[in-house]
């Protein structure tokens, strides 16, 4: 049985370090025996259908070929449409009414509990505020994820201890559902 994932990709293609062209991206997952491979956008998404593996066996598998293939270390995640989906259904925030700017998605390695979030003064960082998901975050930054200071308090490392993390914007984490879904 064939399944459709997206791969998330961290940190690639962003001031001008660690460049991942989208083409040689491409080819490198189709040598690795992926079909319907599909790039989105040059920050590090990636569609593909796969008849073998899972989940984490698959990004294991994709960021060594990376490393290999470019010389360097990328975070993957790899999430299927289903999961994609349920994520959007999820979501505690209106999106239909914010801007995409405004709605962001981190998405895990693994699940995570309020507890790793507990010295979080939330009040602090008003109107902001952050939910959690399925081995995700959902952050509302009024005025964008550059200038958020709840953002740049949930990349600190000690929160983050022992997992990958990637965040996408609503109109990308929108985009991913699609695109699995054909």
């Amino acid at each position: 049985m064939t399944t459709t994932y997206a791969a998330l990709l961290r940190g690639i293609n962003v001031g001008g370090r660690k460049k991942v062209p989208m083409a040689e991206l491409r080819q490198l997952m189709e040598g690795l025996g992926h079909d319907g491979v599909r790039t989105h956008l040059q920050s590090g998404q990636a569609v593909f259908a796969s008849g073998h593996g899972d989940e984490e066996s698959l990004a294991a598998e994709l960021a060594q070929a990376i490393q290999e293939h470019f010389g360097f270390a990328v975070d993957v995640i790899v999430r299927d449409h289903a999961y994609l989906a349920a994520i959007v259904e999820a979501c505690p925030f209106p999106a239909v009414d914010l801007e995409a700017k405004q709605l962001h998605v981190t998405y895990f390695s693994a699940p995570v509990d309020a507890d790793r979030f507990a010295e979080i003064d939330r009040k602090a960082y008003l109107p902001e505020e952050f939910r959690l998901g399925d081995r995700a975050l959902y952050l509302y930054a009024p005025d964008g994820l550059g200038r958020s200071k709840l953002a740049e308090h949930l990349a600190k490392p000690r929160i983050n201890k022992g997992l990958l993390a990637t965040t996408r914007n609503w109109n990308t984490v929108v985009k991913l559902v699609e695109l699995t879904a054909e």
